[in-house]
């Protein structure tokens, strides 16, 4: 079962899973939403970086260099040594490979900061269910007859200001 809950004093709500007795946490990851951007920016990052395309980029090169070394039989040289082609591929690959890296991170920075907002709600949820413990662990306490003026459960008692805790955030 999802519930809303503000991420921060602005009103905006974000749906996150509740976690019921008895189930595991890991079990309840909040779905991140992926649009087209995402999908695209998620392919090309598992694409190149993976071993595979690192081996089939040296076996390109390689056979790049031996075709032009007139190592291989009947195919005729297209660029000769130093490889001006070569390289203007290799720069142009470079420019695509650095563009997708800052891509991935800027999808992986715009993930973490939603595990820490819903990392947040959850310890403002679990913070409140810790009051309300105390509250009643208090009750228990004075229906029992035992009185003890501590003054640190006091302080544990109170509520938490949530918009106090986003300003310090956000300083």
């Amino acid at each position: 079962m999802a519930s809303a809950l503000p991420v921060n004093n602005k009103s905006k709500f974000m749906q996150i899973n509740e976690i019921g007795p008895g189930q595991d946490i890991g079990a309840s990851k909040p779905r991140v939403l992926k649009n087209h951007n995402d999908k695209v920016s998620l392919f090309i990052t598992n694409t190149f970086g993976s071993v595979l395309f690192l081996l089939v980029c040296a076996i390109f090169i390689v056979l790049w260099i031996c075709c032009n070394l007139n190592l291989v039989p009947g195919i005729k040289p297209f660029d000769r040594f130093p490889f001006p082609e070569l390289e203007m591929v290799v720069s142009i690959f470079a420019i695509i490979l650095s563009i997708s890296v800052l891509i991935s991170q800027k999808r992986q920075a715009r993930l973490e900061k939603i595990n820490q907002q819903v990392e947040f709600e959850i310890n403002i949820r679990a913070e409140k269910e810790i009051t309300k413990v105390l509250e009643m662990l208090h009750v228990i306490q004075k229906k029992l007859g035992i009185e003890a003026n501590d003054t640190e459960l006091e302080k544990m008692k109170e509520t938490t200001d949530i918009e106090q805790l986003h300003r310090e955030a956000e300083q």
